[in-house]
Order: structure tokens, then C-alpha cells, then sequence
């Protein structure tokens, strides 16, 4: 580890610095989420066919895949304060080409740069873990984590009102001129590094997914519970426009939007979760958490009928949801913080499938079975990630030398 990591490390984040982090995770992981409710302007705009529009969502999901397999583990091996400029920089080029797009392929080759770039969100979240004492980082990690969640949430309302104001093309614009700031306020405020890691290991980075998965207990069951928790928490975020659009309902789409904004309770639930985490109270945590994402799909089914509780479950699930996502990424990374943007960004591919697998599975039960068969899938969902943690429980305690297998040319087990 650099000297320079060791001393950040020593006294943690600035209150300044962490909002500034949360800051730009936010208007990152927005990038990801403006174009969910501009499809049908888009292709509109474009002369895209119906079924063109969806390879919009999926090339900008792609290039955010494809960016948390080779460049989050970049954070281990090289100065990650140049790091996050140049990708924060690469997301206004990416923002901006959308805007100036004319073609389908442009479009989407835009958008895969755009959710590239935009996965630096994992590299500041490994960058908070590294820079943050022990006692502090389940706390830090957690309101860089409220930044997202908020980003995530506000960014499809953003995206509705702009473009009913000046096209859809000005969100973008926006979102181009917003990183430029970004990335020179990032450059400024974050502390210089000098010495890096050896150029030689990145292939062993980019591959730890694998190596983690099948070696360190702590990070496969993690992982599992993750995949299984943003499978159920896709369920809701792609099913809901259906059951709210639908007979029962039916709301136009910027009413839909407003429903988001109940999930701003998880921004609470990131930030006492990591607190909690801090206290090695994680598995606690997760298990009550769990179980509350597994009642709230009884509330969500009632959808059907009553507003009231649909919205009181979107509130209990995000909760849950936010409150495991950070408690997990605190206790991947606990004992090996210099290879956090490696493990950081292996556990990331697990919630990106698990996100894929939710939105895929649900338009189809929903069609053959309604909103109830979408919410017993939510529910099946989450009661396999209850049923993990269980039966992680159950096994008792892991060393935490095993949480540094991703950095070790150890073979498993020669600790």
C-alpha cells in the first residue's frame, strides 16, 4: 500500500470530500438511469422501430458491465485520483455523443461509452473503503451509497421534466456539462498519490471475479445474496410501470416517475447500515433486512387495489435493499483494502446480473399471471437470499484472511 494511501487511511475522509464523492456517484450513476424514460422520444426522434429502442438500455448496461470487469480493477494498480478524473472526463464525451447522435449505431455506440465511463461509481466506492479508517468505513461507504441510491432514483424525474421542457436531447447535454465540472472539482479536492502498483498484475484483477468467487467463502455468499437481492428489487423497479400503466391504474408516465421518489428512505437506511456494519453488526443487519424484503412483497401485491400499500412497500424493500448493499461491500473489503476496486467491482457483476435476471423475468410473468405471479417471483427472490444468509449463518464465522485471497499467490487454504 502507497504511503499516501496509509495516511488517508490513517485519518479518513473529509466531510467535504465524502459529500463531494457522493456527489459525483450520484450525477454518475444517473448516466445509467436518464434514458429509461426518454425511449419512446428517442426512437421517436430517431425513426427507431419498437424493437429497437430496447438495445438502448442494453448497450449502455453492457458498456457499465464491461467497465466493472476491466476498468474498476484499474483502482488497485494505478493512481486512482487520475483514474476517476479521466473516467468522470470520458462520461461528458459519452453524454455528449448521445446528444449529438443521428443514427441508431451512433446512438448505441454512445451509449456503451457513456455506461463505460460511468462505471467509475465502483471505484469510488472502493476509493472511500481504502481511505477510510476500520471504525469509519461501513459509514462512509454508506453515504457515498446514499449518492447513488439518490442518483438512481431522481435521475428518470429529472430526465421526464427536461425533456418535456426542452427534448430529450438536453438531458444529455446536461449530463455532459455536469461531469466536466465534475471531474475538474474531483481533480482538485482529491488528495495527490504517487506510488502505483505493478502494471503486471491487472490481468490477475480483471480476473477475480473467478478467483474470488470460487476461493473466498465471504465474497461467494455475499455475491449470491446480492444477485438474488437486486433480482428481486428488479422485479419491482421493470415490473412497476406495468401493474401502474396497466387497467388497474392507469397513470401516464410522469405520474409513474413520482413513485420512485419513495425510495429515497433507502438514502437513511445506506447510511445506519454501514454505521451498523462498523460495529460488526453486518450480519444482523442482513438477516433482519432480508426479512424485511421478503414482507414487503406482501404489501407490494396489494398493489392490485391499494396505492397506499404498494407505496409503503417500495419504502420497507428499498430500505432492505440499500441497507444488505452496503453492508456487504463493507464486508468484502474488510482486511483487504488495497484490492477493494478488484473485489468492489467483482461484487458489482453480481448485482448487474442479478438487476438483468428481474427485468427479464418479470414481463413475461406478468403478462401470463398478473401482478400477483410478479410479486410471488419478488418474493421467491428474496426468500433464496434469506435462505443463503441462513445458510451462511449456520457454518459459523469466516477468517477474515480469506477477504485478501484476491491479492495473494497463495493457493486457497496456505494461509
Amino acid at each position: 500500500m502507497s504511503s499516501d494511501h496509509a495516511t488517508t487511511s490513517t485519518h479518513g475522509l473529509s466531510r467535504a470530500l465524502l459529500l463531494l464523492l457522493a456527489v459525483v456517484a450520484g450525477f454518475m450513476v444517473s448516466n445509467i438511469y436518464y434514458g429509461q424514460p426518454l425511449l419512446e422520444r428517442m426512437g421517436t426522434g430517431l425513426g427507431l422501430s419498437v424493437a429497437s429502442i430496447g438495445w438502448i438500455v442494453a448497450s449502455s448496461q453492457a458498456g457499465y458491465l464491461l467497465g466493472l470487469v476491466l476498468l474498476v480493477p484499474l483502482g488497485d494498480l494505478v493512481n486512482r485520483r487520475i483514474l476517476i478524473c479521466v473516467q468522470v472526463a470520458a462520461s461528458a464525451v459519452g453524454a455528449g455523443a448521445v446528444a449529438l447522435a443521428s443514427s441508431q449505431t451512433t446512438l448505441l455506440l454512445a451509449f456503451a461509452v457513456l455506461g463505460l465511463a460511468s462505471s467509475v461509481v465502483q471505484t469510488m466506492v472502493a476509493y472511500t473503503a481504502t481511505s477510510s479508517p476500520p471504525d469509519q468505513r461501513g459509514g462512509n461507504i454508506g453515504t457515498v451509497t446514499a449518492g447513488v441510491v439518490s442518483g438512481l432514483i431522481l435521475a428518470r424525474t429529472v430526465a421526464g421534466g427536461m425533456t418535456e421542457l426542452w427534448g430529450w436531447r438536453s438531458v444529455y447535454v446536461f449530463a455532459a456539462v455536469a461531469a466536466v465540472i465534475l471531474s475538474l472539482s474531483v481533480l482538485r479536492a482529491l488528495p495527490r498519490e504517487h506510488a502505483v502498483r505493478s502494471q503486471a498484475q491487472y490481468w490477475r484483477a480483471v480476473s477475480s471475479v473467478a478467483v474470488l468467487t470460487r476461493r473466498n467463502p465471504v465474497f461467494r455468499t455475499r455475491a449470491l445474496i446480492t444477485m438474488l437481492l437486486f433480482a428481486s428489487f428488479g422485479v419491482l423497479w421493470s415490473g412497476m410501470s406495468l401493474l401502474l400503466s396497466g387497467p388497474a391504474w392507469n397513470l401516464p408516465p410522469g405520474v409513474i416517475g413520482l413513485f420512485g421518489l419513495a425510495g429515497l428512505v433507502g438514502i437513511l437506511a445506506a447510511s445506519k447500515a454501514g454505521a451498523a456494519a462498523d460495529r460488526g453488526w453486518g450480519q444482523r443487519v442482513t438477516g433482519i433486512s432480508l426479512a424485511a424484503l421478503l414482507g414487503s412483497w406482501l404489501a407490494l401485491s396489494l398493489g392490485s387495489w391499494s396505492l397506499l400499500w404498494f407505496i409503503a412497500g417500495i419504502v420497507v424493500l428499498d430500505a432492505a435493499v440499500q441497507a444488505v448493499h452496503v453492508t456487504s461491500q463493507t464486508m468484502i473489503v474488510a482486511g483487504a483494502e488495497e484490492s477493494a476496486s478488484s473485489i468492489i467491482g467483482s461484487y458489482m457483476v453480481f448485482y448487474s446480473v442479478g438487476s438483468a435476471v428481474g427485468a427479464a423475468a418479470v414481463a413475461p410473468v406478468f403478462d401470463a399471471c398478473g401482478w400477483t405471479g410478479a410479486s410471488v417471483l419478488g418474493a421467491v427472490f428474496a426468500l433464496l437470499a434469506l435462505a443463503v444468509w441462513w445458510t451462511d449463518r449456520r457454518r459459523g464465522p469466516k477468517k477474515p484472511a480469506d477477504a485478501r485471497l484476491v491479492r495473494s499467490t497463495q493457493p486457497a487454504g496456505a494461509e
